[in-house]
């Protein structure tokens, strides 16, 4: 019997809403186990298997069936290449046969009970260029599985994915001694640091990960704890509804970046090797709190110490859950588990590792090192956590549970602030949501002094930015960052995935323009999941452009879900770091063939988008007028202009003070991109820093641009500051600042003109 269309499609659904099959409470073969009898159900058919791979053998394992001898589970395994399961890993394809014996890459399992069966359908589960494992569809009659039921098994194995490799990485787990380490009290009672995100904080010391190998482990404090076995198995069932409602919310608020984010808690928490060793310590003696201490340090151990990243990765879930049982086992707390009241000390944050803490209610973090990367300071920004950096190692000093008070917009972290401090940081963290004061400023249209039109349109990085910017009537998207749901993840996102993540934006405001920008990774903003993705020099390597045209089935993948999300509405998608007609020819050759792969795929047939290219190089800059008469529009990307145009890393704390957005330098090659963009009559936008900045928003008006991006929260002021300005006069200023020869000659003309913003 085939099984419909539709049915497939109910299965897809079914199986990406992952969370609910949690509320059993199922340890990892607990899990899987429900996984493959939900496939067999909705796929109608004998037999469902699934096959983790585990790197350090080379070897499938079966881990669950429903259909087969149970017997067999976790002691059947297959070489990569062995038998059509193993082939299916190997060449990382479908594997569809009538009566799969026929095959004579067959190989017959006495033991296992699939001599009946005669229908063979394995999909490989892949995270990205990762092998997960296997899952196999079985049917005692020949030729069951059609097409279309693998095209549904697939989509079904990529919604799986990313927890079946928490599982796989769970399931290989070896022992070792757990570890501790004391804290002394901190040298001083002011830390300096340098900001990242501004804001303010009070909270007690909470240390995340230290500077060395295993500084990161979790402790019991001197706190009144349960101490018995009932207690602490509360403490577990409270902790996976905190978690399972925290999952929910997330999807619905940050849907783009929250996909399952919590899945290896959940599967870890029910884990016989996690809360299971934690019981057997509580039925020897040992009581709870140390019990959850000594498990939860002895697997944070093994993980540090493993070769393996993504192993490293999740100390970060360890440490949730060992803080949130704790806090679940405090006598007479209504404490809700999370970081509430505290203020994060660490040595290193993933953009994953910033969404979890900022979902648990972080109140803000302090990081150690040289500095942060790009995609987190963003994420942080529009998360709205306090963030600064500092080279203090004092901060590993400070005992757990210490007050702190962090004020970021100084960069400072006070220990032990006194009654002032605290009431001075109280004032300003009462003044700090600005979100209705900036809602009140925000206006219709953004107009000179003289009545000149400017276009203010709203820079978008995470999905909860477009109610910001429909509150404070944003003119559009002017550019969406496409890389969170990519540097998030620990894999590529589906095309699914980021179509509904599209549609999203798409739909977002009322305004109709909306812009797109291709996956723009390299740089400080690296794909982790990546192998051989670190660079001697990133900035200079493979990133944007570059890397999607050399990663085509990504590129493919992406333009499809923006261009199926766009519909029939006239949307713009703008490539990033194009350093010449090359690159953008080359581009919309991608988008040419992905429009005929939609219709091919029988999704329907599109109208071609609006394709522009961001001058952000100096070789876009000396290609301007070419690249101004072949695109639809350009954007002039400013973060990444001034770098390359001064030799500037602006990342890098030591030349920071170099980095000059009034340079004469940047100024000049401005000035030749708005011009050859004029000249060709072709739309041109500014976003990044200098469309930040009221000087340089003055200078660019006078050239001639009236389309600005910026991130929503800074618009209404943006307006404030246009509303003062007299086009004439930036035409005239802007004509002498674009002649000027010297940084200093630059500042001096500005203090004259004395702009009144």
């Amino acid at each position: 019997m085939k099984i419909p269309d539709e049915t497939n499609v109910e299965m897809i659904c079914s199986v990406s809403e992952l969370a609910n099959l949690f509320h059993q409470g199922q340890d990892i073969k607990g899990f899987l186990a429900q996984v493959v009898r939900i496939v067999s159900s909705h796929m109608q058919t004998d037999v469902c298997s699934v096959y983790i791979f585990d790197e350090a053998r080379d070897v499938l394992v079966l881990q669950a069936t429903a259909g087969l001898n149970q017997e067999m589970v976790g002691k059947l395994t297959l070489a990569t290449g062995e038998g059509l399961t193993g082939l299916a890993l190997k060449e990382l394809r479908p594997i569809r046969e009538g009566r799969g014996a026929d095959n004579p890459y067959f190989k017959p399992i006495p033991e296992s009970g699939e001599e009946r069966f005669q229908s063979f359908l394995a999909v490989p589960i892949i995270r990205g260029i990762r092998r997960v494992g296997v899952l196999v569809l079985q049917d005692e009659k020949a030729s069951r599985f059609s097409k279309s039921d693998a095209m549904a098994l697939k989509a079904i194995a990529t919604q799986l994915a990313v927890t079946l490799e928490n599982a796989q990485l769970l399931m290989v787990l070896p022992g070792t001694e757990d570890t501790k380490k004391k804290r002394e009290d901190a040298a001083g009672r002011l830390i300096r640091g340098t900001q990242v995100v501004d804001g303010v904080a009070l909270g007690s010391a909470y240390h995340l990960e230290g500077p060395g190998k295993f500084d990161g482990l979790i402790k019991a404090q001197n706190r009144d704890y349960r101490n018995s076995l009932d207690d602490f198995r509360k403490a577990i069932d409270d902790t996976e509804q905190q978690l399972e409602d925290l999952q929910k919310r997330l999807e619905e608020e940050l849907a783009d970046v929250a996909s399952l984010i919590f899945s290896a808690h959940l599967l870890m928490l029910r884990d016989e090797g996690f809360s299971g060793a934690m019981e057997e310590l509580i039925k020897n003696g040992i009581r709870p709190c140390e019990a959850v201490e000594q498990v939860a340090n002895r697997y944070i151990a093994i993980f540090a110490d493993s070769d393996n990243h993504r192993m490293r990765e999740k100390i970060q879930d360890i440490k949730d859950l060992g803080h949130r049982i704790l806090k679940n086992l405090i006598a007479d707390s209504n404490d809700r588990g999370d970081y509430t009241d505290q203020i994060i000390i660490t040595s290193e944050l993933l953009p994953s590792e910033l969404l979890k803490l900022s979902a648990q209610n972080a109140e803000g973090i302090v990081l150690y090192g040289g500095g942060t990367t790009a995609h987190v300071t963003v994420l942080a920004r529009s998360l709205q956590v306090p963030l600064i950096y500092t080279e203090d190692d004092s901060i590993f000093r400070i005992p757990e549970n210490t007050p702190l008070a962090l004020d970021a917009h100084q960069a400072l972290l006070i220990v032990n602030p006194d009654e002032a401090a605290q009431k001075r940081i109280t004032q300003l963290k009462e003044g700090s949501d600005r979100l209705e004061e900036l809602e009140s400023m925000a206006r219709e249209e953004t107009r000179t002094a003289d009545g000149t039109r400017i276009y203010l349109r709203a820079t978008v990085n995470l999905l909860s930015d477009l109610k910001v910017a429909g509150r404070i009537k944003a003119e559009g998207i002017g550019l969406y960052r496409s890389e969170f749901p990519f540097l998030i993840r620990s894999d590529f996102p589906s095309e699914e995935e980021q179509f509904r993540i599209y549609s999203q934006v798409v739909n977002g405001l009322e305004s109709p323009l909306v812009t797109l920008r291709t996956l723009d990774v390299g740089g400080d903003k690296i794909l982790s999941y990546l192998p051989e993705s670190h660079e001697a020099n990133p900035f200079l390597g493979l990133r944007a452009i570059r890397f999607l045209l050399e990663n085509k089935k990504v590129f493919v993948g992406q333009l499809k879900a923006m261009i199926r999300a766009g519909g029939k509405k006239p949307i713009r998608i703008l490539f990033p770091l194009v350093s010449s007609l090359d690159d953008f020819f080359n581009a919309r050759r991608i988008v040419l063939k992905s429009l005929d792969f939609l219709k091919r795929d029988g999704l329907g047939t599109f109208p071609m988008p609006k394709l522009g290219a961001m001058i952000e190089l100096p070789s876009a800059v000396e290609m301007a007028p070419e690249l101004a008469r072949e695109a639809d529009f350009l954007s002039l990307g400013t973060n990444d202009l001034v770098q390359y145009m001064l030799g500037v890393d602006r990342t890098n704390e030591r030349v920071a003070g170099l980095f000059d957005t009034r340079h004469p330098a940047v100024l000049r090659a401005v000035k030749r991109v708005v011009d050859t963009a004029k000249a060709a009559d072709c739309p041109l936008s500014v976003c990044g820093i200098m469309a930040k900045d009221p000087v340089t928003v003055y200078y660019l008006m006078g050239l001639g641009v009236k389309e600005f991006s910026l991130e929503p929260g800074r618009i209404p002021e943006m307006q404030s500051a246009v509303a003062k300005m007299n086009m004439d006069n930036a035409v005239k200023d802007a004509e002498i600042l674009s002649k000027l020869g010297t940084s200093k000659e630059i500042k001096e003309f500005l203090k004259k003109i004395a702009l009144p913003v």
